[in-house]
């Protein structure tokens, strides 16, 4: 879109410093729209030139009955009966309308999944056809649920390839694959942040709907509906509470984010037809972005760009050491397993699975990196735990736990979620 926007929202004292630039390679974002101007069906696809403001014609007009539909696994047509309810309508690619859609691009594909269908879906944007997960459930909360809280609204393709999925109350997140082989999994739910103060992940009135995009370390952000935001380690599933998107009208409702080739976030609205935003997300405030073409209401936007974070530099002298000298902490990653995790009764458990058996110190530490508490284990055998007790002072909160061996080199770590 044409921005009319001041020439001080490109000052370095607005957008991210020069150390957290980077360059984005799209220039563009598929948007789910209505097939007309004005509506909320969220049956369309278009494609938005992100420079120009304009919309393709639509792409896939997402209700057509007479659309051919594939099974992801054989890649032969699927053919069905009318359902008994509900007829030909969970049979369309975008039956039921679509909030959540997240952009594949190293294999070309637009994953989403309907609002009220219970599976994954994607569209080949090669040659345009639509192929259906029929192996399995997507979030496995069934067709046509009545509660809202169930519908998944925001998904997104991280760094690492892989496909991340949370409904609308953040009970479901989900991880999917997507390769040859796709496979979904069931991570659980998100868990507040303590420095939250009260604006939980799980509420309806802040939180519920909006979109996410990932930053190029792998965290994942939620723009809810209400314009809150919140950070999500994928690993401990912690959802951060960031603040509220800044100067943005009463009525608008943020439903779709990407990332622009700017590094900044585009924001768009089922609701408000006048105009979509540009965030900043060094402080969440916003512009006006306008453009010469309509407005098109849009529930979801999808592209290939992340959010850019600063780079840490390495030190000179560790430059050309060997990597497994730099992180010996994955020396026994798959031997050594922590339980429960998040934690919710003071209680870590250290599970040693065929460790050699020594001498080994267990350390935990705080966010700040201040010693928690130091235990000194003896392996003796092929399946040994160890239990560590916290005090109720040092509760809630992430702490790094790791294992030393005798000769003072870490073999595992693992982050921990106090609750």
């Amino acid at each position: 879109m044409i921005r009319y926007i001041p020439a001080a929202i490109f000052s370095a004292s607005l957008f991210f410093s020069s150390s957290c630039v980077q360059a984005q390679n799209d220039r563009f974002a598929y948007a789910i729209t209505d097939i007309n101007k004005g509506g909320s069906g969220w049956n369309a696809l278009r494609k938005l030139d992100l420079q120009t403001g304009q919309y393709s014609q639509v792409l896939l007009n997402g209700t057509d009955n007479a659309l051919a539909v594939y099974d992801a696994a054989s890649k032969k047509q699927l053919s069905f009966q009318p359902d008994a309810r509900y007829g030909q309508l969970l049979q369309t690619p975008f039956s039921t309308g679509v909030a959540a859609a997240a952009y594949d691009k190293k294999n070309n594909r637009l994953y989403f999944t309907p609002m009220f269908v219970d599976q994954l879906r994607y569209i080949d944007l090669k040659t345009m056809k639509v192929y259906y997960v029929t192996t399995e459930g997507f979030s496995g909360q069934g067709n046509m649920h009545n509660d809202e809280g169930k519908v998944i609204t925001r998904m997104v393709i991280a760094p690492d390839g892989n496909g991340y999925a949370i409904s609308n109350d953040g009970n479901t997140f989900i991880r999917f694959t997507t390769g040859k082989k796709l496979k979904i999994e069931q991570l659980g739910s998100l868990v507040d942040d303590p420095s939250n103060n009260g604006v939980s992940i799980h509420n309806r009135c802040t939180s519920f709907g909006g979109d996410m995009i990932a930053d190029d370390a792998g965290n994942l952000y939620i723009l809810s509906a209400r314009n809150q935001v919140f950070k999500v380690n994928t690993e401990t599933k912690m959802a951060s509470h960031l603040g509220a998107v800044k100067n943005l009208p009463a009525n608008f409702t943020i439903n779709g984010a990407v990332v622009d080739a700017d590094g900044a976030l585009l924001v768009s609205s089922a609701v408000d037809d006048n105009s979509y935003y540009v965030v900043n997300p060094a402080d969440w405030s916003s512009l006006r972005y306008s453009s010469n073409s309509e407005v098109y209401r849009s529930s979801d936007l999808a592209n290939g760009n992340f959010l850019a974070t600063p780079k840490q530099q390495v030190r000179p002298e560790l430059q050309n050491v060997q990597v497994s000298r730099v992180f010996p902490q994955d020396k026994f990653a798959k031997l050594i397993s922590v339980y429960p995790n998040p934690v919710t009764n003071n209680n870590i458990v250290i599970s040693f699975n065929n460790v050699p058996n020594g001498e080994y110190t267990i350390e935990l530490t705080d966010v700040l990196g201040r010693n928690v508490m130091q235990r000194r284990v003896t392996v003796m055998g092929d399946d040994q735990t160890q239990t560590l007790r916290l005090e109720s002072s040092n509760a809630k909160g992430t702490y790094l736990l790791r294992v030393v061996d005798r000769d003072l080199q870490a073999v595992f770590n693992q982050k921990v979620l106090v609750q």
